[in-house]
């Protein structure tokens, strides 16, 4: 009988367990396999803490958010002798393969140990939707869900008090979030991380706006976006991938447009509400969707693939193809977006 990992690593986002809880239903209903859960994703792997996943402990988690199994943004290939590690404890725990659930970091150790020998499937996750050769990653339409619900309701505070608020969402290098939920929640500008913008002209909108009587403004920026020329600010602070950590534009634009514009505004984060709590139905569908594919994959012995979403298809894509480059906002989007700025 054929044993399977699976793992969570990376960010947590709604939906991994709808993920976990296909593959162990599939797994073991139409393949006969056993299935061993990896805490705290590839952590879990380097120390060999692991447990059997079943019906009975995978069952009605489909609703919850966040990961039965933890995660971590663990880098195996950090340490010291991490990839020897990692395969040493999955031969011993007789893994005969791994499902490694995770957006590019998570999938890129995966890829890495695909070419070092160990049979790995991938599925993709991150809310920023930024994962080349899938058209969305589940996580995503819960974040724009939070995030517009979030826009609605500072529009209301916004026009009562004349103020201009700004919304920092998530996108480190990608504005998906940021434009759909810009988009959904009528903000009057959105800044992204792909378009350097112009403060002066984001000011100059705001002044546009209330010389004709419209006095106040919803300014929705990704966390990653950046003014022109940048902002110094010191090295930042990086992961175990080497990405910065980021967060904190929207503080500098509540001071900056204030000063500019002499406009009262205030400025909200959202930050990890974003990943937190129920996934909405779309994204339970595409994590089951993803997580039956994966399994399959895996019984048809189809590794170093990543499952995709090619229109209404799940398919399979080569892993090194999922990761060349991150797959960016879509400037035709972004053009329909700017229509309703200002």
């Amino acid at each position: 009988m054929a044993r399977i990992g699976i793992l969570t690593g990376g960010g947590d986002c709604p939906g991994l367990n709808a993920v976990i809880r296909a593959v162990v239903r599939r797994g073991i209903n139409a393949h006969g396999f056993e299935i061993a859960g990896f805490r705290n994703g590839w952590a879990g792997v380097l120390a060999g803490d692991f447990f059997e996943l079943t019906h009975d402990n995978t069952s009605g988690i489909l609703h919850r958010g966040g990961t039965i199994l933890g995660t971590s943004r663990t880098n195996p290939y950090a340490q010291d002798g991490g990839g020897e590690r990692a395969r040493a404890t999955l031969s011993k725990a007789g893994i005969d393969a791994v499902v490694a659930v995770g957006g590019e970091d998570t999938l890129g150790v995966a890829h890495r140990l695909s070419a070092d020998g160990i049979d790995v499937v991938g599925v993709p996750k991150t809310i920023d939707n930024d994962l080349g050769r899938t058209d969305f990653t589940f996580g995503f339409n819960t974040a724009v869900q939070i995030a517009s619900d979030a826009i609605d309701r500072l529009h209301t505070t916004a026009e009562s008090h004349n103020r201009v608020i700004v919304v920092e969402v998530m996108g480190r290098s990608a504005g998906w979030i940021a434009t759909y939920s810009g988009m959904a929640g009528g903000a009057d500008a959105i800044l992204v991380p792909e378009r350097p913008f112009d403060l002066d002209e984001v000011c100059a909108r705001i002044r546009r706006r209330h010389a004709t009587g419209r006095l106040f403004s919803i300014i929705v920026v990704a966390e990653g976006a950046q003014p022109v020329g940048g902002i110094d600010d010191g090295p930042p602070e990086t992961d175990a991938f080497g990405h910065p950590r980021l967060g904190g534009i929207a503080v500098t634009l509540e001071k900056e447009i204030e000063a500019r514009t002499g406009y009262e505004t205030r400025m909200t984060i959202l930050g990890h509400v974003q990943r937190g709590g129920t996934p909405t139905a779309y994204d339970r569908v595409l994590a089951t969707r993803f997580g039956v594919a994966a399994i399959d994959a895996v019984a048809a012995g189809h590794f170093g693939n990543m499952v995709a979403l090619h229109a209404a298809d799940i398919v399979e894509v080569p892993l090194e193809d999922a990761l060349a480059e991150p797959k960016l906002l879509d400037p035709e989007l972004y053009q329909t977006a700017e229509v309703f700025f200002g």
